[in-house]
């Protein structure tokens, strides 16, 4: 028996505005790619490429990471846009490069803004979809996206997803998936690492150790507070020397 989905509420007023209207409407509103609307080849790859590039991201769109199948099937009009979706998010390609590099509270944000375009409301929301991957896996989570009410509301069978939301900051699709901050913490590449940790602590214990009389190194700070003035050479040469006076005088005998 599965859990059912927890209860969560936006976070402010402001997660219900329908984003895009005409005063939102610039060079960030996105193009809308509708199946229905494919007259010719260049439009229907039009369309997968859109798909490629919400899901996958724009920098993740590589000749290896294609999936032919679903492409072909799409074509052919034995796929839905929706069941396209569904299939690239599911595919091998995804969860090597997103899944497998974060965990589950950033898997949600990132697989909102990829399936439903927009991001996570709130921790609470992160939680209850968490809670459903736990359950479920990935898999069962990217039905319970594609199949819901807000997915079929929003662009049913025939359109690709977008970002509905305002832009603010980085595009949706340019988020990279792995530079979390957990995935940071295991490549070593952020301040909480353990490494950093034993640094700092070793460094602290280190100056604040009791250093014996007689210790130069207690001195270190007084010496380098110290300013050192240069010993420049004497620019002398023997014209500027006066013999006569340096020679004592005896007078006439």
């Amino acid at each position: 028996m599965s859990l059912p989905l927890l209860q969560y509420k936006p976070t402010t007023q402001n997660h219900r505005v329908k984003s895009f209207g005409i005063a939102d409407q610039n060079e960030d509103t996105p193009y809308i790619y509708r199946i229905e609307d494919v007259s010719s080849y260049t439009d229907i790859q039009s369309i997968i490429w859109a798909a490629y590039r919400q899901i996958f991201s724009e920098h993740e769109i590589l000749k290896f990471n294609r999936q032919k199948a679903l492409e072909s099937q799409l074509k052919t009009g034995s796929l839905s846009v929706r069941d396209f979706i569904r299939g690239l998010a599911k595919s091998e390609a995804f969860y090597r490069l997103v899944v497998s590099a974060n965990n589950n509270y950033r898997l949600v944000d990132i697989t909102l803004k990829r399936i439903l375009g927009r991001e996570s409301y709130n921790k609470d929301e992160q939680i209850a979809w968490s809670i459903v991957i736990a359950t479920k896996g990935f898999s069962g989570f990217v039905d319970a996206l594609v199949d819901s009410e807000e997915y079929t509301q929003n662009f049913g069978d025939t359109i690709v997803p977008y970002q509905r939301k305002r832009m603010e900051g980085r595009p949706h699709n340019l988020v990279t998936p792995r530079y979390g901050e957990e995935f940071q913490e295991k490549v070593g590449t952020v301040k909480t690492d353990w490494r950093f940790t034993l640094e700092k602590f070793y460094t602290r214990k280190f100056q604040e150790r009791r250093l014996s009389e007689g210790d130069p190194r207690k001195y270190a700070d007084m010496a380098a507070a110290v300013g050192a003035k240069g010993n420049y050479a004497q620019k002398l040469s023997a014209f500027d020397i006066d013999y006569l006076s340096a020679v004592p005088y005896r007078g006439r005998r």
